[in-house]
């Protein structure tokens, strides 16, 4: 009998210095938390701007981004890529997530954009309006199926004209590029991407524009890692903060 108190009590110290070891080790609910956050292309700088102020916010959370054409996210957030938050800069590629089931919430319309004609500084090729853009010069477009290429289309339809672009990008940003490069003579971009350039183009507005008018959704992603903190992103987004920066950036209202 005295050799199995022994045992009983070596092992309710073991049991007890297990305790203690687990005691110890940190709460998961503390550990770093990454939201991430899947949005237009055009939606860069302003996105970073909410973002920083979403971690000021939030201790121990790190907001990020993915930048990109929203064919492009949409896409890989329907393969599977872990997705909290999706912002597309039309409701052609939100339409897509929604059809898929994906959506955690309905998705909420937050901002506009336009198109204009940007061009290098000085403006070389003499570019002055829509029908300029069918001469003899280098034109860089979004592709068809990215919300910037889809915008294009639409003002080219409503022009009466016909393009001939040397080249058709998965992005703005990359549209954009191209002419601040000199690559391009001209290129069909955002309001708000000639805006971000600043002296490198010149933009040059058109009243067809107003033919297409893009609308940006957001809203949470279907099994997300972190649906409050998508959420809480989201309404970040949505108030009246996050309509200020957008608007400083040159974003119209909803």
């Amino acid at each position: 009998m005295r050799r199995l108190s022994r045992v009983t009590a070596a092992a309710a110290a073991g049991a007890m210095l297990l305790a203690g070891c687990g005691g110890g080790t940190e709460d998961p609910a503390d550990d770093p938390v990454t939201l991430q956050v899947f949005a237009a292309a055009s939606l860069q700088e302003p996105f970073e701007e909410l973002g920083e102020q979403f971690e000021a916010e939030h201790e121990d959370v790190t907001v990020e981004f993915s930048f990109a054409g929203s064919s492009t996210l949409v896409e890989q957030i329907l393969q599977g890529a872990p997705a909290d938050v999706f912002a597309s800069a039309d409701t052609k590629n939100m339409d897509k997530l929604t059809e898929a089931g994906l959506e955690a919430a309905d998705p909420v319309d937050f901002t506009t954009n336009t198109l204009m004609i940007a061009v290098p500084a000085g403006n070389p090729a003499g570019v002055t309006d829509l029908a300029s853009l069918t001469g003899a010069l280098n034109l860089v477009v979004c592709a068809p199926e990215v919300p910037c290429g889809a915008a294009t289309a639409t003002v080219e339809e409503a022009a009466g004209l016909e393009f001939a672009p040397v080249s058709e990008e998965q992005s703005v940003t990359d549209v954009l590029n191209k002419v601040t490069s000199g690559e391009a003579d001209a290129g069909l971009v955002y309001v708000t991407d000639v805006a971000k350039a600043g002296d490198e183009v010149e933009g040059i507005e058109f009243p067809e524009a107003q033919e297409a008018v893009n609308t940006y959704p957001i809203t949470t992603v279907d099994d997300s890692a972190e649906p409050e903190l998508g959420q809480e992103f989201v309404d970040l987004v949505t108030a009246e903060q996050g309509q200020e920066t957008l608007a400083g950036y040159g974003f119209g209202g909803a």
